[in-house]
């Protein structure tokens, strides 16, 4: 069940960055160009970055099913109770790697919009945040034409996954987490 319940929390994490995701890309929510690319049209910017995260919300909603609730009768009938336990831990894992994709795609997105909004109206960053976009901008560029973006999406999720992203920015402001 705590297997079960971490992977619906991590669900829900995942489609709250998603939602932060596609407020950045429609222009109609954040005023900025559509999909965060100044020459439309012929670039889609981040637009098949976002579908990604949303299709990647949708698959955690059904890996976010909980596996303890289908238990089915073991050992000629001796166990009858299975806790399906290796099954949510898998499942949760899968949602979790979904999430640190959905995460990283948020984050080259705010990256982008930061860079969008601060040609038009110059402003600082926080500490925290600034951080957090060096270290995001030493690794991808500024997207100003379409390219493949599996590389970026990579290069964020390595940075999540490494601590660094947060360690950086603790560096700076001190802990983030209780």
């Amino acid at each position: 069940m705590a297997a079960d319940y971490l992977g619906m929390g991590l669900a829900e994490l995942g489609s709250v960055s998603e939602r932060r995701t596609e407020r950045m890309v429609n222009p109609q929510l954040s005023q900025l160009p559509a999909f965060l690319v100044r020459e439309g049209g012929l670039n889609s910017g981040y637009m098949i970055a976002q579908y990604t995260a949303a299709a990647l919300v949708s698959e955690n909603k059904v890996l976010a099913h909980p596996a303890c609730v289908d238990s089915i009768p073991t050992s000629a009938n001796k166990e009858d109770h299975v806790s399906m336990g290796t099954i949510a831990i898998r499942q949760t894992r899968e949602i979790m790697s979904n999430v640190e994709i959905i995460i990283a795609i948020e984050l080259l997105c705010a990256a982008q919009a930061y860079d969008l909004i601060t040609e038009d109206h110059p402003m600082r960053a926080g500490k925290g945040t600034r951080v957090a976009y060096d270290i995001i901008r030493k690794r991808v560029p500024y997207l100003e034409k379409d390219r493949e973006i599996h590389a970026d999406i990579d290069k964020v999720v390595s940075l999540i996954r490494s601590g660094k992203l947060v360690k950086s920015v603790e560096e700076a402001v001190g802990a983030i987490n209780a």
